[in-house]
Order: C-alpha cells, then structure tokens, then sequence
C-alpha cells in the first residue's frame, strides 16, 4: 500500500465529508470537529503505513501549517463583523481583551506552576497559549455570513467572534515574557519586552493591517479599472491575497501579523460595507478554512492515538479542566459586568471561550525559539484542554444558542406588543425608550 496514494484518498474523503457534514449536524448538539477529531484516532488506530504524528518531531511543520489556518479563519471572521468598529460599540470585546484574557492567563500560569509542577516560564507559555479563543473550531457560537445590517448580531455571537478576532494576536506579548523567562530575566531584557513586544508590535499590528486594508479596500471596489476589478468579476482567491500580505508584510516591519489580517479584514469591510463582494470573500476563505481544519483535526486525531497525552500528569489535566470549567467562564463573566447584554448572555460568552488551533501554533512557534522545559508535559495538557473544549462546547452550543435565540425573540414580540398597546391607547399608555447601546 503505497503511503501517498493513501493520503490523497484520505484527503479527498476528508474533503468530501467536510462539504457534505456540516449540512447534516446543523441544529444538533454534535458538531463537524467533533467529528474529525474521531475520525482520525479511528483512522490512526487501524494498522497502516501512515507515519506517527508527533507535532514535538516536527514543530516547523506544526508551526505553519496551524498558522495557515488561523490566518485563513482571521480574515473570514473580519469580514463577516456587521458591526462597524467603535469604542462603546465594541466595548464587551475590549473588556475581555483587557480583563478577561490577563486574568486568565494569571489564573492558568499559577495552576499550571502549583498543580502541574511546571516552572515558572513553562507556566506562563502554556498560560499564554491556552488564553486565545479560537476562530477555526468555534462556528456553531460565532456570527453567520456578511449582511447589510449593521446591528443585526446578538451580543453573544458577535462578542465571541471579535474576541477571537483578536486575542490570537494579542496573546503574542504573552508568548515573548514566557520565552524572555528561559535564560532569566532582566531590566534590559523587561524593558524590551515592553517597548518591542508590547508597544511597537501591536502598533504596527494594527497600524499595518489598517493600512493595508485600506490599500486593497480601494483596489477590490475602486481604484483598478472595472475590467480587472475583483469586485466585479467576484474574485474569491483575493481573500487569501489579502490574508498572506496583509500577514507577511505585517511581519517584515516587525508587527503582529495575526492581529494585522483581522485589522485589515475589517479595513476591507469598511470600504463598501454593503458590497456583495464581501460574501464572495468570506465563502472562499470559509471553504479554504474548512479544509485546513479537517486535515489539522485529521493530524490531532492521529497524534492522540500516538499518544500525545501519555505525558499528561494529574496536576496538569486538573488545571486545564479548571481553565475550562471555572477561570475562563469567571474571568469573562467578571469582565462583562455592566456591558450591554443580559447577564445570562454575559456567561455564555464567558462559558463558550472555545481553545483550538492558534494553542498549537503558540507552542510549535515557542519550541521553535527555545528550549522549553517540560516540553511533552506542555504539549499534551494543551491537547487535553482543546478535545475537552471542541467535545464540550461542540455538544452543548446549538442547544444553548437555541435556547438563546428563543429569548430574544421573546423579547422581541413582547416590546411589539407593548407597542402596540401603546398606539391604540395612546392616552393611557407611556413608552419608555431605553436607547441600544453599542
């Protein structure tokens, strides 16, 4: 049984589920990575010529093949944001970007060093690279396609979208403390964590991915002849264009690459917020997002069954069960006091912090540039927190953003019918407006 052929046979069967699955599981509690991931320990487990898969052998192949996907998920998610950008607007992603996301990794970096036995810049990576949500395993909770309404998402989908939109690039001065820990620390050392890591990354971050959407934004609508435009011939393959250089030209100056795809993502979206192209976008970086995601669970899968998890101690599986169950959903429902939304809202949000593949792409990137202490302890709590969150979360969501949509639809007819009372008594009846907040 020659080994290629098997791979372009499990691939193209991987491909055909992957268009065909996500049709048969909507509206169920079960979800297509859920899937994937037992498909391929089922697949792994039969005896075969396929190699082992062990993301510690190949840290470079982990490391670019998980920041494709991100970087292909990133732009699909700042395309299909309706909400414009603004501070009040946007005000519960910036409280859980500021509050949520540190406290957790503060929560996670100390069980990580108390119960797991890590050291201390080993528990702050793993901290660091569980702290980003994921754009690429958490469809069934995130906003749908592009519209042309701009407040049309709830607060719950479109918190959790924009969050994962951006924290994956906002864990990277994280990631850089926790590898500036390995040789130890110093104030000259410090100091450059805080001027290069932190200010002029993320400002070029998010300098370059504005600039660069801006650029194309006027391409893609505007400023090329019509004969050429991508706008008008629906040239989905510009997604990925714009992807890879709003993300490679973003590096080369030094900024955060993740962070500079979203950024420029929403760029584009600004230019002609209503414009039909933005779907031919979205679709394409969606389907070549799903793809990726089945090989990559494919592989997970596969090392699991390998035994990626074997190092995995009692400590360290009861501080990624605890990142689950108790620090994130308190530390995003901490955040969210007196942001718009119900407080039921507030916890789901909280509750559904999905961890996936950007973890993977912290932890091939850091074993990349340093020798990490306690590598294969890192590697398999961080496969353990992830199959425990897509099997978790991929159960529970559409029942729980079912029961969600029900309640606002409630509360839709019941201020219709108020209403209405109101007009035809409009002697007896006072309305009071509370005003949308943003």
């Amino acid at each position: 049984m020659d080994l290629i052929d098997m791979a372009f046979a499990l691939f193209g069967a991987g491909a055909l589920l992957a268009g065909v699955l996500p049709r048969l599981v909507e509206r169920k509690p079960f979800s297509m990575p859920i899937a994937f991931l037992g498909l391929g320990m089922l697949i792994f487990a039969i005896p075969s010529p396929l190699p082992r898969m062990d993301p510690l052998a190949h840290p470079g192949l982990t490391q670019h093949l998980t920041e494709v996907v991100v970087l292909v998920a990133l732009m699909g998610a700042g395309l299909k944001i309706d909400r414009p950008l603004g501070w009040r607007r946007w005000s519960a992603v910036w409280r859980l970007l500021a509050l949520a996301m540190p406290l957790t990794i503060a929560a996670v970096a100390l069980l990580g060093w108390a119960w797991a036995g890590l050291g201390p810049a080993a528990a702050l990576l793993l901290a660091a690279s569980l702290a980003p949500t994921d754009p690429v395993l958490a469809a069934e909770v995130q906003v749908g396609e592009p519209t042309d309404e701009e407040d049309s998402e709830d607060e719950v989908r479109f918190s959790l979208t924009a969050e994962a939109g951006l924290n994956d690039g906002l864990a990277f001065p994280f990631v850089a403390l926790a590898l500036a820990m390995i040789p130890g620390l110093t104030w000259g050392s410090l100091g450059h964590w805080a001027l290069v890591d932190v200010g002029w990354k993320i400002f070029a971050g998010a300098a370059g991915g504005a600039g660069i959407g801006w650029v194309l934004g006027r391409l893609f609508f505007r400023a090329l002849p019509e004969r050429v435009r991508p706008a008008v011939h629906a040239e989905g393959l510009m997604a990925l264009a714009a992807t890879f250089l709003a993300y490679g030209l973003t590096e080369l100056i030094g900024g955060y690459g993740f962070l500079a795809v979203f950024v420029a993502a929403r760029a584009i979206r600004g230019a002609e917020r209503d414009h039909e192209y933005h779907q031919v976008l979205h679709d394409f970086a969606e389907q070549i997002e799903r793809l990726l995601t089945v090989l990559l669970l494919l592989l997970l899968g596969g090392a699991v069954v390998d035994g990626l998890l074997a190092p995995l101690t009692w400590g360290a599986a009861a501080a990624g069960l605890a990142l689950v169950f108790l620090v994130r959903p308190l530390a995003g429902r901490l955040s969210l006091i007196g942001a718009p939304g119900r407080p039921a809202e507030h916890w789901v949000v909280g509750i559904f912090g999905i961890r996936g593949v950007g973890t993977f792409f912290y932890l091939s990137y850091a074993l990349g540039h340093a020798e990490i202490p306690d590598a294969p302890l890192l590697w398999a709590t961080a496969a353990f927190v992830v199959i425990i969150s897509v099997v978790l979360h991929g159960v529970a969501a559409t029942p729980v953003m079912e029961r969600l949509d029900r309640m606002h639809e409630r509360s839709h007819v019941q201020s219709e019918r108020a209403g209405d009372a109101c007009d035809d008594d409009s002697t007896r009846c006072t309305v009071h407006v509370t005003p949308r907040e943003h």
